[in-house]
């Protein structure tokens, strides 16, 4: 019997990926069907419903779950879900009981879905429910706002993973997939340390304290879209297993990778990162400053509090809080906020922002911030980019972590 948490929901995986003749009969009949685009965070999440990850959703959700979840975080069956999974269009044709084609920005058939409500949203309700704000420059409430007239819900049957697994071969792993690995190794206790940034010396230091009290770390890095200027998912992915190969002791991080957009929804999306890492098999949740935030829209450890104000039970996947990080060079190494004595002007914090700065300027990072294997990695892609477009990442910079 498995040590692992349970999907959540308690039950299964929910794959709902089609494999064989199955997916190629179905294939067959989407090319008959009505076409509805998706938008690449739609893309996205399908491809979740298609692995498990959203397990034990069977498609996109409709007016009473969308409700529900904005509102009261549970879905119209009770059960918790924090973020609503949902698709738009503008097509006025499209009509309850229809069957529809899901096609990506590319044009590829990703799935297929029977429409069983069609719905209107007050976009400006779920942005401040979701995201504390109408702002439009947070590139979430953006996504919201400049979604389709109508919410098309109902079960999905997926036919793709959208390349994810020829592009990044073993290192884009289903739950089904990380839930056998940690079973091989014998891991119980997995903590997920989530990125969408390389892991420079404060992301190190968090591992590495979760190392000490648990079995092993899923260094689970973002694969979909970003907002500009962040720092493509190629070269995260070299720079994290640059960092893992060198600084790590064998057989205690994995490194993953998982399809979608992020939505920089703060708390929020902290507890979505939660729940699809309990299908993923891990049990605890490295949650750290500014977690899935942007800009100023959160408090810095609003992420870790929100944890304590969902029902108990919610969830089996816990939070690891871990305080603010940095080099502090009186203590001669790296240290938190609740380890550290000395003052800021001891301590070494370098934003994103001034990250991206220095490396499209061609300068070195300190080493207090980043190994330096890391560092040349970042300094190899920044050299490689046209001087206007590092300009670009200048200008469009955040400082979110």
């Amino acid at each position: 019997m498995s040590r692992l948490v349970n999907p959540h929901g308690g039950g299964e995986l929910k794959p709902l990926l089609l494999e064989g003749a199955a997916r190629d009969a179905e294939l067959a009949r989407a090319q008959t069907l009505k076409q509805v685009k998706m938008s690449s965070r739609e893309t996205g999440d399908l491809i979740m419903l298609g692995i498990g990850g959203f397990t034990p959703l069977d498609g996109f959700m409709m007016h009473s779950d969308w409700q529900g979840v904005c509102d009261a975080y549970k879905l119209a069956n009770g059960l918790f879900w924090p973020i609503p999974v949902t698709l738009s269009t503008d097509d006025e044709s499209v009509k309850e009981g229809d069957n529809i084609a899901l096609v990506s920005d590319s044009g590829e058939i990703m799935g297929t879905m029977k429409v069983s409500d069609k719905y209107t949203i007050d976009k400006a309700h779920e942005c401040m429910m979701v995201y504390k704000t109408t702002d439009l420059e947070h590139p979430g409430v953006k996504m919201v706002m400049e979604q389709g007239k109508y919410n098309l819900a109902g079960p999905v049957k997926v036919l793709s993973d959208g390349g994810f697994k020829a592009k990044y071969g073993d290192q884009f792993m289903t739950p089904a997939e990380t839930r056998k690995k940690f079973e091989e190794m014998g891991w119980s206790k997995v903590a997920a340390f989530q990125t969408r940034n390389p892991m420079h010396r404060s992301h190190e230091y968090l591992a590495k304290i979760a190392i000490e009290t648990m079995d092993g770390v899923l260094v689970h890095s973002l694969l979909g879209a970003l907002k500009p200027g962040d720092i493509p998912a190629a070269v995260r992915s070299e720079a994290i297993a640059t960092l893992i190969d060198n600084y790590f002791a064998p057989n205690t991080v994995i490194q993953a990778g998982y399809p979608l957009d992020m939505r920089y929804a703060g708390p929020r999306e902290a507890l979505l990162h939660a729940l699809f890492r309990q299908n993923y098999g891990c049990s605890h949740l490295i949650v750290g400053r500014d977690h899935a935030g942007v800009g100023d829209y959160y408090g810095p450890f609003d992420a870790q509090k929100i944890f304590e104000e969902i029902p108990k039970g919610s969830l089996e996947t816990v939070n690891m809080n871990i305080d603010w990080t940095f080099w502090c060079n009186k203590c001669g190494g790296m240290a938190s906020q609740r380890t550290c004595a000395h003052t800021k002007d001891d301590r070494i914090l370098l934003s994103g922002t001034k990250v991206r700065a220095m490396l499209s300027e061609g300068q070195d990072l300190p080493v207090e911030f980043s190994r330096p294997e890391v560092a040349a990695v970042l300094k190899k892609y920044y050299q490689g980019l046209s001087a206007e477009q590092n300009v670009k990442i200048e200008l469009k910079g955040h400082s979110a972590a």
